[in-house]
């Protein structure tokens, strides 16, 4: 890996994101596109050790549970101090909430802040996206300025 030249801050391993603080819902509905937004996501350059702020953004349809919210942003803050590539990050987030829910789809973005003049803009989707819930997914792109699935 290269060295950053400077000061560099110190941070956590991915070693410290803490997916046990997950928890989960049974969930009884239908079929249901699900999207939650957190715009005060952050990790840590491993190169600099400087912050990387940015907006998280999870789609899902559930199949036989929902993520309990208050476990999801407990797990998110808990990336806040570790050293992780923004790419990582998003593939991190993927295993960890498809392992917990098993949905039907999921879809993960961060959206980070500009860098160096570079936007960042993460996607990762699992599994198939129900055709009669494709068009709700271009509704909430509209305001969120995310691609469509």
């Amino acid at each position: 890996m290269p060295v950053a030249e400077g000061l560099t801050c110190p941070f956590d391993s991915p070693d410290a994101i803490r997916s046990d603080l997950l928890e989960c819902i049974v969930y009884q509905g239908g079929a249901q596109l699900i999207r939650y937004h957190s715009p005060e996501w952050s990790c840590v350059c491993p190169f600099s050790g400087l912050p990387d702020f940015g907006s998280f953004y999870m789609t899902y349809v559930p199949s036989a549970h929902i993520v309990e919210l208050k476990s999801l942003k407990y797990y998110l803050v808990s990336y806040r101090n570790v050293g992780i590539y923004q790419e990582l990050a998003t593939a991190r987030l993927m295993a960890d909430l498809w392992q917990l829910l098993a949905p039907v789809y999921l879809q993960i973005d961060t959206v980070y802040r500009p860098r160096g003049g570079i936007h960042a803009h993460c996607t990762q989707t699992n599994g198939v996206l129900p055709s009669h819930l494709g068009s709700l997914v271009s509704v909430s792109s509209a305001h969120t300025g995310l691609p469509v699935s």
